[in-house]
Formats: C-alpha cells, structure tokens, sequence
C-alpha cells in the first residue's frame, strides 16, 4: 500500500512561524503494513537529531518498513525544532497530536484506540518519554474533534534516548536546542523525564550500547529504574558494540538483536 503524508493539522497550525513543509509544518508519514500481516497496532516514529534536524532515514523510514514487517501501521512524525525557530512545548505538542490524529484515525487504518504506541531515537526518545510523562486524556473542549482524543501513548519504545537534562549524562545539544542557553531550572526538572515517571506511564522497551558517548546509557538506566520503583513494566537492553545512532543496528554484533528482542517484548505484553 502506498505511504501517505497527512499535515498534523488541516486548519491553522498553533505557533506557526513560516510554511516550510517538515519544518514549520509537522507531518505524519503512514506506512501501512500489507493486509496478510496486519496486526491492530500502531506505532508514532520520532527520529532523532538532537531537536536541531531529522535522521529521517534509519530512525525513520527504516524503523517504519521494520515495523510493517511485524504487521505494525507506522506513523514518522516530521516535528518542529529548532532550525525552524521553535523551542519546548512546541515538540511535544506535535508528538501529542500525533498520537491523537492516529488514534483519531483507529477506524480507517483498522488499529486498536488502545495499541498506539510511540518509538524514538536520541532526542527523538527523550520527546517520545516526553510524551509518555506529560499527557491528558483529551481536551474536552476543545472545537477541533482530535483533540478530544488522548495523547497517551500505550507503550514506548526508547532507543538510546535522551533522558535526563539535570546530570553530566545530559546531552547538552539536545538540551539548548529544546530550552534555548538560560532554561528555568524547574523546566529543566520537569523536562528530566526520569522525575516525571508515574504508576500511570506506559510500558517501556528501551535499548542502549555501553560504547555510546553522546547520550550515555545512563540516559536509559535512570528512566528504567524510575519505571521499576513506579511498578510500571519494563524491560532494558544495554549491548556491549555500538556507537550513538546505530539505528537497526544490521552490521553490530549484539546491538542488531534488538528489533528481536524488542519484537519479543511486544509480544509478552499481548501487543502483538
């Protein structure tokens, strides 16, 4: 089936500041899986990029055709950052819509309101843990009908994401890009997203390699113990090769078993 591009929004974007097409227009690219394989789940991709550009192709497009193979719908999410001029909330504001619009759309693309998932890579991980921390269940007043969907996302899958922005573990790209030089303290604690963790956060597969030096696997270790203290279910992969980026990871002894392992996961969760 052919993949379609849909505009987050159809009517005027919020905060908008040109016209540019992925950059001041956030998108969702769908990629439907054939009907032999279909399974009722969808899942929103947020590929990284350190909240300054996109690795569209293995954090996106790669990602999308992987998760088709499982029987999966696929969304790559195109949000605004800061080569556009735009700053937190606007991120998380696009990947809130995202999962409402896919959940808005459970009966056209024959998915489950309750198996809308969200995957992200790097920054893209911290947005989509972002996403997982900071929702509503739908703003019920709102005039624009997708918004009266929630924007929780079910699951997460985070890969070697971006977590925190407190400790020396940080990546300080991401995080000036997100905050700008001067960010309020208590935005830079809200946005650590290891504090923000609940009994109510989803289920979270997250992956990391110990050779990562930009965001290190502390990132992840940090967000898996808070879900653990939370009692929300949880399942970490810290593979010895690997540097940051390595996507599927198809050439990385170790690391290239994690869609797998991940696949595996989807399925002691009854996703799948």
């Amino acid at each position: 089936m052919n993949n379609v591009t849909l505009p987050l929004w159809t009517d005027e974007v919020p905060h908008i500041k040109g016209t540019a097409p992925g950059i001041d227009i956030p998108q969702l690219t769908i990629y439907r899986p054939s009907q032999s394989l279909k399974r009722d789940v969808a899942v929103v991709i947020c590929p990284g990029g350190g909240y300054g550009g996109l690795a569209l192709d293995h954090e996106g497009h790669d990602i999308a055709k992987w998760l088709n193979q499982l029987g999966i719908t696929a969304g790559i999410l195109e949000y605004r950052m800061s080569r556009g001029g735009y700053q937190h909330p606007i991120p998380l504001l696009d990947a809130q819509r995202a999962v409402r619009l896919m959940r808005s759309k459970h009966d056209e693309f024959g998915i489950s309101p309750g198996k809308i998932g969200i995957l992200g890579f790097s920054a893209g991980g911290h947005l989509a843990s972002t996403s997982g921390t900071h929702y509503d269940t739908g703003i019920e007043d709102s005039s624009d009908p997708i918004d009266c969907f929630s924007c929780r996302p079910d699951f997460m899958i985070l890969c070697y994401p971006v977590i925190t922005l407190l400790k020396q573990s940080a990546h300080q790209g991401s995080r000036k890009n997100l905050l700008g030089e001067d960010a309020d303290p208590e935005l830079v604690q809200a946005l650590s997203n290891e504090t923000q963790v609940t009994s109510d956060t989803p289920p979270t597969f997250l992956f990391h390699t110990s050779e990562d030096t930009l965001v290190p696997p502390e990132n992840s270790i940090l967000f898996y113990q808070a879900l653990q203290q939370a009692g929300v279910s949880a399942e970490l992969h810290i593979y010895q090769k690997g540097p940051h980026g390595v996507g599927l990871a198809p050439h990385i002894e170790g690391a290239r078993n994690w869609p797998q392992d991940c696949a595996a996961w989807f399925r002691s969760q009854g996703i799948l």
